[in-house]
């Protein structure tokens, strides 16, 4: 989808998505921060993730961040291609559920400190912004897929990269 020509200072809409769709691809609104609501997106994720992470049990962490990444891009994908459609613009910046799941795969088996949280932020945005191949090339899918598994890949990234200094070093 190509961007539709919109007059200056008037901001693209996503009012003629459905309102499921609104909340879910601007994960209630906080794509609508400014400046940089992926990167507010992201930092609400790691801190809404550290708190339920103190009320999951160990063991299951893992597969419960997985679940909800998973469970969040089915739900994403549909969400971002409606509300793309609806504003005409192929990638808005508004549609940040892409940075929830991106992030939330960042934190797959990271440990519970401050210090692993906020590395696997800093990762995550760092791939997410960067986009190294192949992330860059998921943009071209269409609507919703390219928008959301471009940042899945970022995510992935950020995985390896934070399990790897997890295996290599003392940070924990």
């Amino acid at each position: 989808m190509s961007r539709v020509e919109v007059p200056p200072n008037v901001e693209p809409t996503s009012r003629s998505a459905p309102a499921w769709a609104r909340w879910t691809a601007t994960f209630f609104g906080i794509g609508y921060l400014r400046p940089g609501p992926g990167t507010w997106a992201s930092a609400v994720t790691v801190l809404l993730w550290a708190a339920l992470c103190h009320r999951q049990p160990p063991a299951l962490r893992t597969s419960y961040v997985f679940i909800l990444a998973m469970f969040l891009m089915t739900a994403g994908i549909p969400a971002a291609t409606h509300v793309a459609r609806a504003s005409g613009i192929k990638d808005p910046q508004f549609v940040v559920i892409d940075e929830v799941v991106g992030q939330l795969i960042a934190l797959i088996a990271v440990p519970l400190s401050w210090k692993t949280f906020l590395l696997s932020f800093i990762l995550f945005r760092i791939f997410d912004i960067f986009k190294p191949p192949p992330v860059r090339q998921l943009e071209s899918l269409p609507e919703g897929t390219g928008i959301v598994l471009d940042d899945m890949a970022a995510g992935v990234y950020a995985l390896l990269v934070m399990q790897l200094l997890l295996h290599f070093s003392r940070l924990k």
